[in-house]
């Protein structure tokens, strides 16, 4: 019997001066993520962007539980987003999407 996938969600908080879509932050994460860990890297990490909202500029995330810290990584690494200064900054990671909002979301 195959074993259930692990995730983890991520709440996030986008900074940047010019407004952000969901397309400008998930092709940001991608090229990040390839530029530090590769194809391989990318094909273990499950990453989807789970919900956004511009006005409050956060989003939520989820990616694999044994790819955390790679995304974490790529993440930090993140200062620009179409060539205009911007970063992303974890708020908190939970093992399912109510704790993550109870938590950082509130």
């Amino acid at each position: 019997m195959p074993r259930r996938v692990r995730r983890r969600y991520l709440a996030l908080r986008v900074v940047s001066e010019q407004p952000v879509s969901q397309r400008d932050i998930t092709s940001a994460f991608w090229n990040t993520f390839l530029q530090l860990f590769g194809e391989y890297g990318a094909s273990q990490v499950g990453f989807s962007l789970i919900d956004y909202n511009p006005q409050k500029g956060e989003a939520i995330v989820r990616c694999s539980h044994k790819a955390l810290e790679m995304v974490r990584a790529s993440i930090a690494s993140i200062t620009e987003i179409n060539e205009k200064p911007a970063t992303l900054h974890v708020i908190g990671v939970s093992g399912t999407l109510r704790a993550l909002r109870k938590k950082a979301l509130s």
